[in-house]
């Protein structure tokens, strides 16, 4: 999450990426701490209003 502060940060700040995510800046701060621990639907939010998104890939076996 930490990670994704930074991001936070150099697109305007934390504040800003709340509004944009419609959360308050007190969650969204918590939630990008080191101890956050975000449902997954503030995660996907806060992604969006970054610009980001994530996605689910296969994890490829190695043949046997």
């Amino acid at each position: 999450m930490v990670a994704l502060r930074q991001v936070a940060v150099a697109q305007g700040g934390v504040a800003q990426i709340a509004r944009k995510a419609k959360l308050t800046r007190e969650a969204t701060y918590k939630m990008l701490s080191r101890s956050g621990n975000p449902e997954l639907r503030s995660l996907i939010s806060v992604l969006e209003a970054a610009g980001l998104r994530i996605a689910v890939k296969l994890i490829e076996k190695k043949a046997a």
